[in-house]
């Protein structure tokens, strides 16, 4: 795996997880986090961060859209994902920003390669060609079982969207292929219960978050 270069100033975080597991609240906190602490952070989300990957979002999330089968749902996340990488990502690194996405090439492997299918290692594939091997330095997963999932995602008047609204048995083969990579590439991982109180996992990721910092700063002196 290629991840930003090792003279790269900045440093990419990725927030994973099953639909209801509170990743955009903890990539808030995050965020909030560093710039109270005096960093430059840029939050993002997938699909979208682009003009071009927010219309992408509205096509391949919402209903109505017409029939969407999966080889097409995937090559729309990856078209989505390109553009996010090359002319966001990629550059708020190279300016020595924190970039924290809701979301990126795990969820494609586990929701299209696994979820519908069409395989994780041809999934991945499509997506490092799409990023040009772009990886986060640390992926923060959210664990949450398919059930509490669903009762997170009803708890509010939101609909759910295409992905969200499938069948308990879709979500439950999600979380285990992300808890699959993330066995499989410890290092890359931090793997936190969902349900634990949002304070201690932002406090929790906070912490790990400040040590990549301190070892990039260190490793450039």
């Amino acid at each position: 795996m290629t991840f930003p270069p090792a003279d790269a100033p900045g440093l990419f975080i990725a927030f994973e997880g099953g639909d209801g597991a509170g990743k955009s609240t903890q990539a808030a906190l995050l965020a909030q986090a560093l710039s109270d602490a005096g960093r430059t952070v840029l939050r993002t989300r997938e699909p979208g961060g682009t003009p071009v990957g927010e219309k992408l979002r509205s096509l391949v999330l919402d209903h109505g859209q017409g029939e969407i089968d999966a080889r097409c749902e995937a090559l729309i996340f990856a078209a989505a994902r390109a553009a996010h990488a090359t002319q966001v990502i990629a550059p708020a690194v190279a300016r020595g920003e924190v970039v924290i996405t809701d979301r990126y090439i795990d969820s494609s492997i586990a929701y299209q390669g696994v979820g519908r299918g069409l395989g994780a290692a041809e999934v991945q594939q499509l997506n490092v060609w799409a990023t040009a091997g772009l990886w986060p330095e640390l992926t923060v997963l959210l664990d949450v079982s398919a059930e509490e999932g669903r009762c997170r995602r009803t708890a509010t008047e939101a609909a759910e969207d295409r992905l969200e609204s499938e069948p308990d048995h879709f979500h439950a083969a999600i979380r285990q292929a992300f808890l699959d990579r993330a066995a499989a590439r410890p290092e890359r991982y931090l793997v936190l219960p969902a349900g634990r109180p949002a304070g201690e996992l932002a406090a929790t990721v906070r912490t790990r978050v400040l040590q990549l910092l301190a070892a990039r700063e260190a490793g450039a002196a």
